[in-house]
């Protein structure tokens, strides 16, 4: 039985399947050797309950949500398995120093996901970069030749038969019981929804945990309007997959509206045409219209689960990924307002007070922080999603290096608009360099993410790029930053430009050469960087959460 310690609400037997550990060694092609191994290093996240006001919500609300946590931990089960392997309870129980294991649990195996995925347990080898999705000794060559119709696909397995032949096994086969357990406690929640329109998602989202088949769901996902509870939930990123960028890994986050944020965030989706329309780049980059039925809210995100609590934590979210949905339909920007306080109280205040010039440092605001993030997510849907050849989606055509070149466009055309927005007045009465002065100090905390992170890789791009361009500078002597206000949109328009052609051509050797030279630290900014380590300052976040700290645990 798998899931003992979770106490789901219904008897289902879960059978474990077995499958091969991650731990064993891989060929070269699959494997980068370590240059050291690290210690555990707990003290990096700061500790954060994850609470948020339910007196609004009704009794039945409440166990709704105790629901949505259950089915959440399926998730973080089935993560674990595709991140380290199904023998993962039993590693953990072999871990006798409690930093240790407390630090095993936050990377979800024994690889550091803040320092470059290095190991942290002597013995254990490195993290292959195609996780547990792939057989460990596979080479890159052999799945390439490998006839596998279908082998890209997000929601399958990379195994061996008998015959040691590569063969797919979906996801909903693989998994089938953890998968049913999870649909059945999604059916359940939906009996106790309060709307209409969310109960009908989630009897749809749960049908497409049985079945693989998620983009009804998702164009259903972006009618929900008028609950107050929500989920994420299903196989959704593939960051995890380090290999080909290709397979999704299961996650899940339960969340509760903020009704005030949201009423503020509402407008600003429409704008997306009119930027489109402006971006610094040829026509033929831009031909695509975003769609502007997109859903912009704020919430108290209440429970992380699997790839979304593995290392550093997301503080905004942008979905659906699906290109089809995306291009008839928009996305939703759901903006995690509480994690995101936390992250600026604990993390950028202290990082500015280190490395920011004090004649610049009242230009750092949560204000500023919140909307840099939140036009992150939005611009997530501008630009082109089909390379301008027809070789194929963006995505597709650049493999591996996908997910960080989109963080990057995302990071850069949110400045973007938000600079255009001001322009127009649309912002109101706010100081456009608040907004540059703490993007550039959050550029300092994403660069500690290390370089295995998509939006680690991202920010030392930019940041190289800016230094060069003099927009950012760092004075000799103190070895404190600042903006310089004129240089910055030209340095912003710059790269706007560059990783949107990058883009737009498919450019995977563009890209590969572009964050190879550009996406390092150098020594300078490394000795910066262990000031904020020799100041104590974490790099991210980690969790106590549950029905215990909301409070639902009274029974």
């Amino acid at each position: 039985m798998r899931f003992n310690k979770f106490q789901h609400r219904i008897s289902v037997a879960l059978v474990a399947v077995t499958i091969s550990a991650c731990g064993s060694e891989a060929p070269p092609e699959t494997r980068i050797e370590p240059l050291q191994t690290v210690e555990a290093r707990p003290e990096v996240y700061a500790d954060f309950k994850l609470t948020a006001d339910l007196s609004s919500l009704s009794e039945q609300q409440g166990e709704m949500i105790k629901l949505l946590i259950d089915a959440s931990q399926i998730m973080d089960d089935l993560f674990w398995r595709q991140a380290y392997g199904d023998d993962y309870e039993a590693w953990l129980e072999t871990i006798t120093d409690a930093d240790t294991r407390l630090f095993a649990e936050i990377n979800y195996g024994p690889w550091d996901r803040l320092d470059g995925d290095k190991p942290f347990i002597s013995g254990v080898g490195v993290k292959p970069l195609g996780a547990n999705f792939y057989p460990a000794d596979m080479s890159k060559e052999e799945f390439e030749t490998a006839y596998l119709p279908g082998k890209n696909g997000l929601y399958s397995l990379v195994r061996r038969d008998r015959e040691g032949k590569l063969i797919l096994v979906p996801y909903h086969v693989e998994y089938a019981e953890e998968l049913q357990a999870a649909a059945e406690l999604l059916r359940q929640a939906a009996r106790l929804a309060e709307s209409t329109d969310f109960a009908n998602y989630l009897k749809l989202r749960a049908a497409a945990l049985i079945s693989d088949e998620f983009q009804v769901s998702d164009m259903y996902w972006m009618d929900v309007r008028d609950n107050q509870i929500d989920v994420v939930i299903g196989p959704i990123e593939t960051y995890e997959d380090g290999l080909f960028g290709y397979r999704a890994a299961y996650e899940s986050y339960v969340l509760i509206k903020d009704l005030e944020w949201s009423e503020r965030l509402s407008r600003f989706a429409e704008f997306l045409p009119a930027l489109q329309e402006g971006l610094p780049v040829p026509d033929e980059y831009k031909w695509e219209t975003p769609g502007t039925d997109s859903d912009l809210n704020a919430y108290d995100v209440v429970y992380y689960a699997g790839h979304s609590n593995a290392g550093s934590k997301t503080i905004a979210i942008n979905l659906p990924n699906d290109e089809t949905v995306q291009l008839s339909r928009g996305t939703r920007r759901l903006q995690l307002k509480n994690a995101m306080q936390a992250k600026f109280d604990k993390i950028l205040v202290p990082i500015a007070g280190e490395l920011i010039d004090p004649s610049q440092r009242e230009h750092i605001s949560f204000d500023a922080f919140f909307a840099n993030t939140m036009f992150h997510e939005v611009a997530h849907g501008l630009g082109i999603k089909n390379t301008i050849d027809g070789r194929g989606t963006v995505r597709e055509t650049l493999l591996d290096l996908a997910s960080s070149m989109e963080e990057g466009k995302a990071d850069i055309l949110g400045l973007y608009m938000i600079t255009e927005l001001h322009k127009a007045g649309e912002l109101g009465d706010v100081d456009l360099h608040d907004y540059y002065v703490t993007f550039m100090t959050s550029v300092f905390r994403s660069i500690r993410f290390g370089a295995s992170s998509a939006h680690g890789k991202a920010n030392m791009v930019r940041f190289n790029f800016f230094m060069e361009r003099g927009a950012f500078n760092r004075d000799v002597e103190t070895g404190l930053y600042s903006v310089d206000f004129e240089k910055m949109e030209t340095a912003m328009t710059e790269l706007s430009r560059l990783l949107l052609t990058l883009q737009g051509d498919g450019d995977y050797d563009g890209v590969k050469e572009l964050t190879e030279s550009k996406g390092v630290i150098n020594a300078e900014l490394q000795g910066d960087l262990d000031r904020l380590t020799a100041a104590d300052i974490p790099v991210d976040i980690s969790f106590q959460q549950g029905v215990a700290e909301l409070g639902l645990d009274q029974d």
